[in-house]
């Protein structure tokens, strides 16, 4: 099923941007607001963890449906409504070209379709979503399921920022994609300084790192290099800021586990913070 046939729910990305928000409305801040942030519905995890076979196993996601009605329900209760509601990626387990991923795709965007109308969906990129090692091809299929699989929006005063964080991770069967990605962001983020942006979120699914951009290199986060190139892109790009108040966050997938970590005012947060969650019923996020 592609994002078209979805349903109005799936206010897919196009043209780099997502059509949900009108950004010069946007543009202005207005007064506080959140959104909900998830990540890793992957339909099809438990069943292949549970097995012990993570890279063909995977075969029912039952339990995953449930937990995601449960979560979608409670969002959907929710007063006021979040502006959005953001998934950071693996929204399925089945890789590009493997069993069972257009049946999980199918359940994930019909339980999707009872997100709230006024809720738009921001929808990010993940290596079970594109491949360890994305092709032309696996983008494609994203793009055509899912929306633009990078994109920029203004919500509320704040740019948002969606990556494909599998270009940092191995771009060797796309490097065309990566280096359009990487151009894009460099001109996203010099328009944002003219316009003496304050606020800024990036939405990706691999972190730069989980507590120290010095950390060792890890499953859970990108490789030295590309984090502090990174890290060091996105501190050059910060305007004036007013009061100490960082400009500049990234929110993201992949972890099991709660932590988060700060480095030149950027602060790394994982989907599952408690103190964003307050209590709602998630799934695994792994």
């Amino acid at each position: 099923m592609s994002a078209a046939e979805a349903g109005g729910v799936f206010r897919r990305a196009r043209g780099r941007t997502l059509d949900a928000f009108s950004s010069e409305k946007e543009r202005e801040w207005k007064g506080p607001f959140y959104f909900i942030q998830g990540a890793d519905p992957q339909f099809g995890l438990m069943k292949a963890w549970s097995t012990g076979d993570c890279d063909s196993g995977g075969d029912e996601w039952e339990q995953e449906i449930r937990l995601t009605e449960q979560a979608v329900q409670a969002i959907n209760k929710l007063n006021p409504k979040p502006k959005f509601f953001v998934l950071c990626g693996d929204l399925v387990h089945a890789m590009p070209g493997t069993p069972w991923r257009k049946e999980q795709t199918e359940d994930l965007q019909r339980v999707l379709r009872t997100v709230d109308g006024e809720i738009p969906l921001v929808l990010v990129s993940g290596n079970h979503d594109v491949g360890n090692v994305p092709t032309p091809e696996t983008i494609a299929e994203f793009q055509r399921t899912w929306g633009d699989d990078y994109f920029s929006f203004w919500a509320g005063g704040v740019l948002f920022l969606v990556l494909n964080s599998q270009f940092f991770y191995d771009a060797s069967m796309c490097p065309a994609l990566k280096q359009a990605q990487d151009q894009w962001l460099d001109q996203q983020l010099s328009i944002a300084g003219q316009q003496k942006c304050q606020h800024a979120v990036v939405f990706q699914h691999i972190p730069l790192f989980l507590q120290s951009i010095d950390e060792d290199d890890d499953y859970f986060n990108l490789t030295k290099l590309v984090r502090k190139e990174m890290a060091d892109k996105f501190s050059r790009a910060e305007p004036e800021r007013t009061q100490g108040v960082p400009v500049m966050g990234w929110a993201v997938g992949l972890m099991g586990r709660v932590t988060a970590g700060m480095e030149k005012d950027i602060r790394m947060d994982p989907s599952i913070e408690e103190e964003a969650i307050q209590g709602l019923p998630w799934w695994h996020s792994g």
